[in-house]
């Protein structure tokens, strides 16, 4: 753990959601692991008392594409400063016409379509096999739902999502096969490995996905600026989920496992 640098609960910041002001009493730390640099310095703060990290998924000037992003530097780095929450929010597209542009989702499950990506900190010395049938913190997602229902939010609480390499969209015929033959909701690039490591690290995860498109089965072409657009409608409503849950979320783990994740799980 970084001396003088902690915090309990860490905002993995995606698409368009770099905003810190929130936080108050912020102090930017650089930090290097085994497995390289994190995509940006950290930013720690306090909001209602809580210590709360920020680190841009994507770099502070979104200049790391998803299949580029250094996963394991980054979810070490946030395990290294004592964070034992991860709240991720990021944009996706959606595979659903009952999943609407500007809809929330904390997706309870994820198929993996990425390629390249380094999925563990376990490569060499000892085996992990990790479990993640159920790959998201049920008490995070738990207390989300309960404050989307709180402010009458457009919101769905179980979702696939369908992790893609990136960085290029999919094809007309990709999209149709996830939706139709696979059968996933939500489509995004940056989930995995992400929430993967986080189980590894015996940290909780939620993911807070919020929809900015229908993808190409849908005949709408999908465009950078048009996600960016319908994003920023959408940042409000994440701002207010993501406060609301740094304060709900009690201090010891007492409603999950994903502590002991690792139990069992090393050969």
């Amino acid at each position: 753990m970084t001396p003088g640098h902690t915090a309990d609960i860490a905002i993995i910041g995606g698409t368009g959601m770099y905003d810190t002001t929130i936080l108050t009493n912020t102090v930017e730390v650089k930090m290097s692991t085994p497995f390289g640099h994190p995509s940006d310095l950290i930013t720690i703060g306090s909001f209602e008392g809580v210590k709360v990290a920020f680190l841009p998924r994507h770099g502070r000037n979104h200049s790391i594409p998803p299949h580029r992003i250094n996963y394991r530097a980054n979810i070490w780095a946030l395990k290294e400063i004592g964070v034992s929450r991860i709240i991720s929010p990021s944009a996706v597209g959606s595979l659903d016409s009952s999943f609407m542009p500007g809809d929330i989702i904390t997706p309870d499950q994820f198929i993996d379509f990425t390629k390249k990506r380094k999925q563990t900190f376990y490569s060499g010395g000892r085996v992990c096999h990790i479990s993640v049938a159920d790959p998201f913190c049920p008490e995070l997602r738990e207390i989300a739902t309960e404050l989307a229902r709180k402010h009458a939010l457009s919101y769905h609480d179980q979702a696939t999502y369908l992790c893609i390499e990136g960085p290029r969209f999919s094809t007309r015929a990709e999209s149709k096969y996830y939706r139709e033959v696979v059968g996933a909701q939500i489509i995004g690039m940056t989930l995995v490995p992400e929430c993967v490591l986080a189980r590894e690290a015996e940290i909780c995860y939620v993911s807070l996905a919020t929809i900015t498109d229908f993808d190409v089965w849908a005949q709408h072409p999908v465009s950078s600026q048009g996600i960016l657009a319908q994003l920023q409608e959408n940042v409000g409503k994440i701002r207010t989920m993501i406060k609301d849950l740094i304060v709900e979320i009690p201090k010891n783990r007492t409603r999950c496992s994903c502590g002991a994740s690792l139990n069992d799980a090393l050969v």
